[in-house]
């Protein structure tokens, strides 16, 4: 298992360059559940290494995140409320980690904090890949949004990006557990995904 485990973390580094962040990052900021924390850090530890651009790391990483954002943007600018929340409880968006309940959380999170919400929202845990969402419902001027959604992504991946950097200072303290600390860490969100599902269809009705 753990050498199945070096295998792919390998592959995957082997595979992190500035497209591939970018690609990722758009993932990561649509409605998929792939979190930013798997991208950066490590794209920045490469930086660290002399394979990549810290910069670039940031810079690509966070025009992957607009893009992604856009796409939620668009999508729920042209779908409509109704549309939006009949798919975050359907089958796939189930298995997308969506629920009305999400939808509803960003949704207040937005009308509380308004226009500043899509860089605030950025650096919130369980709002940052959802926020662009009520923001394509509420028609929020496509300008404004491309600027804030831009600095709070920037600002976001900048701390991750500093995370992955210092990582690579005391990687010699590290390195032996990195990959042990790397599965714990996966089985602990995965663990999290299914305590989570579990709770809510235990709810009752």
């Amino acid at each position: 298992m753990s050498e199945l485990f070096h295998s792919l973390f390998d592959w995957y580094m082997a595979n992190l360059n500035y497209f591939t962040i970018a690609l990722l990052m758009a993932i990561e900021s649509t409605f998929l559940p792939l979190p930013s924390e798997v991208v950066v850090p490590f794209a920045a530890y490469k930086a660290a290494q002399g394979q990549l651009n810290i910069f670039g790391v940031v810079l690509f990483g966070t025009i992957g995140a607009l893009c992604g954002s856009l796409f939620n943007y668009f999508l729920s600018k042209y779908l409509g409320r109704p549309l939006v929340y009949k798919f975050a409880d359907s089958g796939p968006g189930k298995l997308f980690l969506l629920s009305k309940e999400k939808i509803e959380h960003a949704e207040n999170y937005f009308v509380r904090n308004g226009r500043s919400s899509t860089f605030i929202g950025r650096l919130v845990p369980g709002i940052r890949h959802l926020i662009s969402i009520p923001a394509g419902l509420a028609k929020m001027n496509l300008r404004d949004f491309i600027l804030y959604t831009f600095v709070g992504a920037g600002i976001w991946n900048i701390i991750l990006a500093i995370i992955g950097y210092y990582l690579y200072e005391i990687r010699e303290q590290i390195f032996p557990y990195l990959g042990y600390i790397l599965l714990v860490l996966g089985a602990g969100f995965v663990a999290y995904l299914v305590l989570k599902t579990r709770k809510k269809n235990n709810r009752p009705v």
